[in-house]
């Protein structure tokens, strides 16, 4: 007997990657949708097989669903997640947890007392070339981490969101909160934590409007293009470029320096992985193609979210992983702001 699920929120990131994850899942035997708007959620029915909730609550109230996808926007996570939690269901919330601090920690609670699994999406940390290049770190064979630098960009949500136009949610300030920092910026914040096994504590960056316009032809109320600075816990320090206008060419590249050579991820369309020693002898891999806009791969993200239900393991990204990776970003968007170095506040994860 498999899973049934379900699914808040009917737009891309359901129709790309959590609806045909969990069709293609071999525990998964029904999924639920529910959208405020009707019209997306029988769409999403009609596509992947399955029913539609008509309101939030009746996916809440149904004993047979065992696990919640919340693919709202933003600004709703922290309603969701906490109730479904709440109502005994284990949650795979989308990033970023929240818009808020407040908001995450009201999640993290909503899982402690629940004992349910929660998940967040942040889908860097799946890829074979990020996995191989962690295990190269921690095995110590380039020597320690000294430097690094990494970027997410591609041309922006208008080409990826639902509606294909510039009225996307994502250039809307109460609802995207962070524009590209919360879009982009925030996947690679976690893929550092993760990579370096290390937490960024201090922050400077800039940000702009620099291209982006809304449906009327003014300057978007977010930023389009992200540049910050990084120093982490241990002691090392790099840098981040986050972008909407990356007309051309996506670029999800990282270069990690080492005392004994360089790692590149993601700069070589052959080889994901390039290492490149002090002594000029060069190691490439080639292990799979990352996802982008254009060519969506399976993720990975949803095996693993049912995987941690059915083993009863532990996430491979949790709330509190999330959360810091939500602290560094609000850091950043002050950083940006003030003009000023920003330090984030380490949490204590411990709650009533």
């Amino acid at each position: 007997m498999g899973f049934k699920v379900g699914i808040i929120g009917c737009g891309s990131i359901t129709k790309m990657r959590h609806a045909p994850e969990y069709t293609a899942n071999p525990y998964v035997d029904e999924i639920v949708f529910y959208d405020r708007n009707l019209d997306r959620s029988q769409a999403m029915a009609e596509l992947f097989g399955g029913s539609v909730a008509q309101s939030v609550d009746e996916l809440f109230d149904d004993p047979s669903i065992v696990a919640i996808s919340d693919c709202s926007s933003n600004e709703h996570h922290h309603l969701f997640s906490t109730q479904a939690l709440l109502s005994g269901k284990h949650v795979l919330c989308e990033k970023p947890i929240s818009l808020t601090v407040e908001n995450g920690r009201e999640i993290l609670a909503a899982q402690k007392k629940s004992g349910k699994k929660l998940m967040v999406d942040h889908n860097q940390r799946f890829t074979r070339a990020h996995q191989k290049a962690r295990e190269i770190i921690a095995s110590g064979e380039l020597g320690k981490v000294l430097t690094f630098r990494t970027a997410f960009g591609h041309s922006g949500p208008e080409a990826w969101g639902i509606n294909k136009t510039k009225s996307t949610w994502f250039f809307k300030k109460e609802r995207s909160g962070f524009g590209v920092g919360g879009d982009l910026g925030i996947h690679k914040i976690d893929l550092l934590h993760y990579l370096l096994d290390d937490e960024i504590v201090q922050v400077s960056a800039f940000q702009g409007a620099l291209h982006k316009v809304d449906e009327n032809g003014q300057p978007i109320e977010v930023c389009d293009n992200l540049v910050c600075s990084l120093a982490t816990r241990k002691g090392r320090i790099g840098n981040a470029a986050f972008s909407w206008t990356y007309y051309g060419e996506e670029d999800n590249s990282t270069i990690v320096y080492c005392e004994k050579g360089i790692m590149k991820i993601y700069h070589n369309e052959q080889y994901q992985l390039e290492i490149i020693m002090q002594s000029g002898e060069k190691i490439n891999y080639e292990l799979e193609a990352i996802q982008t806009n254009d060519n969506q791969t399976k993720s990975g993200v949803i095996d693993a979210f049912i995987d941690s239900i059915r083993l009863d393991q532990e996430p491979i990204v949790t709330g509190e992983d999330a959360l810091k990776s939500l602290k560094v970003i609000l850091g950043i968007m002050e950083a940006a702001e003030t003009k000023q170095v920003i330090t984030i506040e380490k949490e204590s994860f411990f709650y009533k």
